[in-house]
């Protein structure tokens, strides 16, 4: 029997710096097409401050919300680096050194002080499950349903293969993009409502763009149907070259 149940995911990104705009967030899209193909779709984001009673509570509302839900940021040797705590907290799990994950830190510092504030990122939480490292080596962690991530994009992008195989997803959702310029959301929003009832399962969205010259509209239309989706296309082009012979007249 075929899986129909749409699976979801939340997303945390935790740090100070991406709310007073010193970084900009890049990995909720990365995370984002990362899950399309393992049938995931991401239904809530939120960027947290480095602050424990609402990283807590955070983790806490998504993991019961969400199929599954993946943090950012935090897991590092830094006083401020306090989401394995968090995780902890939040299903009431003790946290300590963990021998396999200090096996993996000793020889990056071998000839090199091993101290405390580096062991802190082998710390973690009670029961919870590595995630491999291979950019940076210093693991990231899954509790229950809940990864956690560093926060750098290149080594948060480096742990994403280790949990592919811990994912069991639903149906791929799908997109079509119709492009067009010189029409405007006012211009289609009726016909793009029809079309969309027209096509149960099927959600449709309209995307302005500008520049010095143009004006124009990307729609997007997303299903689990391909075949669905292309009698959508159909429609949709059928759709821009009426409204844009209106404008012709």
């Amino acid at each position: 029997m075929t899986n129909t149940k749409t699976v979801t995911a939340g997303v945390l990104l935790i740090g100070d710096e991406l709310l007073s705009g010193r970084t900009q967030d890049t990995n909720l899209g990365v995370i984002a097409k990362f899950l399309v193909p393992l049938g995931v779709q991401i239904s809530e984001a939120r960027i947290l401050a480095d602050n424990a009673d609402v990283i807590r509570d955070s983790v806490k509302a998504f993991s019961e919300r969400y199929d599954y839900v993946f943090t950012t940021g935090g897991i590092g040797p830094t006083h401020d680096d306090i989401t394995a705590d968090c995780i902890a907290a939040a299903f009431d799990l003790g946290i300590s050194e963990r021998e396999d994950a200090l096996a993996i830190l000793r020889p990056l510092y071998e000839g090199r002080d091993f101290n405390a504030a580096r062991r802190r990122m082998a710390r973690i939480p009670d029961g919870a499950s590595l995630i491999d490292n291979p950019v940076s080596k210093a693991p990231g962690f899954q509790t229950r349903n809940v990864f956690t991530l560093a926060g750098v994009p290149q080594i948060m992008k480096g742990m994403l293969p280790d949990i592919a195989h811990r994912i069991k997803g639903g149906p791929k959702v799908y997109q079509i993009t119709v492009s067009t310029s010189e029409i405007g959301e006012g211009d289609a929003a009726e016909g793009l409502a029809q079309i969309e009832a027209n096509h149960a399962g099927v959600s449709i969205g309209s995307y302005p763009w500008f520049n010095n010259d143009l004006r124009g509209i990307n729609f997007v239309a997303r299903g689990q149907d391909e075949s669905v989706l292309e009698d959508v296309r159909i429609e949709l082009e059928a759709f821009v070259k009426t409204l844009l012979s209106g404008y012709l007249r």
